[in-house]
């Protein structure tokens, strides 16, 4: 059954009407036109849906949008308003942290967690476990890696 239903998406509310069964993935690229939310697998596998609900990483694919309890952020919303990258994504570019950048959206939604998470006492190990979620073709992993000990002010 098609509902009208309220989210809220980059700290803006928004309407949306969609079936309670209907992806979270498929109301931000569809409804929403947030297209930096990729998909990949379509099974929470690769990660490279990967949004924040409530602060959390969640694969946005295998979540019902009628299950969404909580603010969702989309990479989108990691910039402020004026422009400004976020730290992670301004390690990214800085570090050159990607080559194809399917993937990175998805990558810098769990980073952002984690580092919110762990600040600075972050740790290679813990940024390479935690990423480990995530599939990455390219092989850029030790710039990936580097780029969040660098935006978390961790000591390599």
């Amino acid at each position: 059954m098609t509902a009208a239903r309220q989210l809220t998406i980059n700290k803006e509310i928004v309407t949306v009407e969609s079936p309670d069964d209907e992806p979270l993935l498929w109301v931000l690229r569809d409804r929403l036109n947030l297209v930096g939310t990729r998909f990949g697998c379509g099974e929470g596998e690769c990660g490279a849906c990967t949004v924040l609900i409530g602060g959390r990483p969640v694969t946005s694919c295998s979540i019902r949008v009628g299950d969404v309890s909580g603010p969702v952020t989309t990479v989108e919303g990691l910039a402020s308003p004026d422009g400004t990258l976020h730290r992670l994504q301004q390690a990214f570019f800085d570090l050159q942290a990607g080559q194809c950048g399917y993937c990175i959206s998805g990558i810098l939604m769990r980073a952002v967690a984690l580092v919110d998470r762990r600040g600075a006492d972050l740790t290679e190990a813990e940024v390479r476990l935690e990423l480990d979620a995530h599939l990455c073709r390219c092989g850029d992993h030790t710039r990936i890696v580097a780029a969040v000990l660098h935006a978390a002010g961790a000591q390599q």
